[in-house]
């Protein structure tokens, strides 16, 4: 940027006046920073009472698009599920007299509850945000530039990390279905042995994965006419037909399931958009636009706009 002044200054004297104006502005941003973060504490608000524990909650149907394979609905009170009845068609549970199975959550004083740490997770960096905007307005120096920028960045991370736990990209946020699936105890009648039960959220929506497990461990000893292995390598199904495609994406791996090894026989995904946790997801990455505006504006001004990119 051209820095000029009329009449001539000296060197010494212009660059002098750079940096009183530079000051000046950087005084006039700080200041005007106070009231932008009341805003962003009044968005925040709004978000912790979206996730905030409300009767009667929201009720959200999980039900598959182009089968009868899964009918149903849960309701959702703040992290917890309180609600629940789900009829399942499935091939790998149907038993003798009944094609379908019911999944009923229990509502007794000792059943244990039914939590989404994800929304946990999201609840407590809301609050921690909350917490990082009140140091920010009255425990330290709001004039203090360096104090400001460090809050605001540590504010953009806190914000961002609550926005990826909605997001639910990976399993480290969504948790390891086999570590983390609903316990038997919750449904009455208790969920039959070998179905894992598992809710998630993705992208601002409750996700329900249904899985039929079936035991990795030989139960017999197998023979040279067993139908179940080849001294080939080759069975003869798959030198008549081909190989067969893979049912869903885990078919054949192997998972340490309540301290045995398991398949997935059969995999169900289905899906509910929450329109609390869409506008969660819509306020918190407005949130964070803003906070990297600020810690753009004030690199700036500070004259170290190159020395990170956390904003990137």
């Amino acid at each position: 940027m051209a820095t000029w002044a009329y009449p001539p200054l000296p060197p010494e004297r212009l660059e002098q006046e750079v940096d009183s104006a530079l000051a000046k502005e950087l005084e006039w941003l700080l200041r005007s920073l106070q009231d932008s973060l009341t805003s962003l504490r009044e968005g925040l608000h709004e978000c912790a009472a979206l996730l905030a524990p409300k009767e009667p909650g929201s009720t959200l149907v999980l039900s598959s698009l182009r089968s009868e394979n899964v009918k149903g609905f849960v309701t959702r009170v703040g992290t917890k599920i309180v609600k629940g009845d789900i009829q399942l068609r499935l091939s790998s549970l149907a038993s003798r007299g009944s094609a379908t199975t019911r999944l009923c959550l229990a509502n007794t004083p000792t059943t244990p509850e039914l939590i989404l740490s994800q929304l946990v997770s999201v609840r407590n960096l809301v609050n921690q945000s909350l917490d990082i905007v009140d140091v920010s307005t009255w425990t330290g120096d709001p004039l203090n530039a360096g104090f400001i920028y460090s809050q605001l960045h540590l504010l953009r991370e806190t914000i961002s990390e609550a926005r990826q736990m909605l997001k639910g990209e990976s399993d480290k946020v969504r948790g390891k279905w086999w570590e983390t699936s609903a316990q038997e105890e919750m449904f009455d009648p208790p969920l039959p042995a070998y179905l894992s039960f598992h809710l998630s959220i993705a992208d601002s929506a409750l996700v329900l994965y249904l899985r039929t497990l079936e035991s990795n461990t030989p139960i017999h000893t197998p023979t040279a006419f067993a139908t179940d292995i080849s001294l080939t390598g080759f069975n003869l199904r798959d030198r008549l037909f081909g190989s067969r495609h893979r049912p869903h994406d885990e078919a054949g791996d192997v998972f340490t399931w309540k301290g045995d090894e398991v398949k997935v026989k059969e995999k169900i995904r289905v899906e509910s958009q929450d329109p609390s946790l869409m506008a969660v997801m819509a306020k918190l990455t407005a949130l964070e636009h803003e906070v990297m505006k600020w810690i753009s504006a004030l690199k700036v001004l500070m004259g170290n706009e190159d020395t990170d990119s956390e904003s990137q």
